[in-house]
């Protein structure tokens, strides 16, 4: 397994701007959380808890979402660096923790009962160990990780940090960071995150019969199949249809779905993609005031079998209209 390349002394030597680990990495995470800490210890530091109890009680609320960076070392870093056989921070780091997390609890008890004297006298002991702890974090606990963990064991940690969370006001980055990749150059194998229940696989994905009703009957275009043997087997019911379509044409001979005029047309486009002279052909015509657009494609199989054809019609009146640009919304 390929070794973290960020270097112990990198971090030791970087812990304010931090700015050699990438974003998202979960240490250059800890460090925007160490920032974040340290400006509430400054500002609970000199913030009076009687005269300006609101304002204690607001930072002392925020201070104590360090919870959450406590369960992500605890959760997340520890166990992978157990795995590389450094127990330490399991044991001992742990431990501090803990200790923290007591004196959150008796000051927190402590405004609760608006005991002032005592919240003077405890807060002091929360900020200084917190100190230590990143004291501890910056110097040991970080750069130690750093130099025994993987890359892999990082991008793993990163990906389950996301059930606990943060102190940051939004999540961090990805680990490694997504770039940018045009959909046809995609072919990363990903983990179903939808149900696929009720389900049929496609060449592509998977949909419900809802789903693909839906889909079919949203489609601003007008659809009808016909099979091998000439017969339609399907039409899409959109909202509105170029050319009017009921049920009675399901399972009826093609030709007898055509105005006398046109059927010949017709069955002379079926015949040439029988034979595979042809694949595609087009007519536009002018309806009811609108142009439309009328294709007809051949459907074969992966190996090139006929399986019969889709006729398209489409209202193209608007969209021949086009000109320029349009890059901003306007629904206003």
């Amino acid at each position: 397994m390929k070794k973290s390349n960020i270097k112990n002394n990198t971090i030791m030597n970087d812990t304010q701007n931090n700015t050699a680990i990438p974003e998202g990495h979960p240490v250059n995470t800890y460090f925007q959380e160490t920032d974040i800490i340290h400006k509430l210890l400054e500002e609970l530091a000199v913030t009076n808890p009687m005269t300006e109890t609101q304002r204690f009680f607001n930072i002392f609320n925020e201070l104590h979402t360090i919870e959450k960076r406590f369960q992500r070392k605890e959760n997340q870093l520890f166990p992978y660096l157990e795995k590389r056989g450094w127990n330490g921070p399991s044991q001992g780091m742990w431990s501090f923790h803990d200790n923290l997390r007591d004196q959150f609890r008796m000051l927190r008890k402590d405004l609760d009962n608006k005991d002032y004297d005592i919240i003077k006298t405890n807060t002091p002991y929360l900020i200084n160990g917190i100190y230590r702890l990143m004291q501890v974090e910056e110097t040991v606990l970080f750069p130690n990780a750093l130099e025994i963990l993987t890359d892999t064991d990082w991008i793993e940690m990163r990906a389950g940090e996301e059930e606990i969370g943060w102190m940051l006001p939004k999540a961090p980055l990805p680990y490694p960071k997504e770039e940018y990749v045009h959909p046809s150059q995609d072919f990363t194998q990903r983990e179903m995150t939808f149900s696929l229940e009720n389900t049929t696989h496609y060449d592509e994905g998977y949909m419900t019969v809802e789903q693909v009703n839906l889909l079919l009957k949203t489609m601003p275009l007008d659809i009808t199949y016909v099979d091998e043997n000439d017969k339609v087997i399907f039409y899409n019911r959109g909202e509105e249809r170029v050319f009017p379509r009921s049920a009675g044409i399901i399972g009826r001979e093609v030709r007898f779905c055509h105005p006398p005029k046109s059927v010949g047309t017709v069955l002379e486009i079926l015949d040439k993609f029988r034979k595979g002279e042809q694949n595609e052909s087009s007519f536009w015509i002018n309806y009811k005031e609108r142009l439309i657009y009328i294709r007809y494609f051949a459907v074969r199989d992966a190996d090139k079998n006929y399986k019969g054809v889709i006729e398209m019609s489409q209202d193209i009146t608007d969209i021949k209209n086009i000109e320029g640009e349009k890059r901003l919304l306007d629904w206003k």
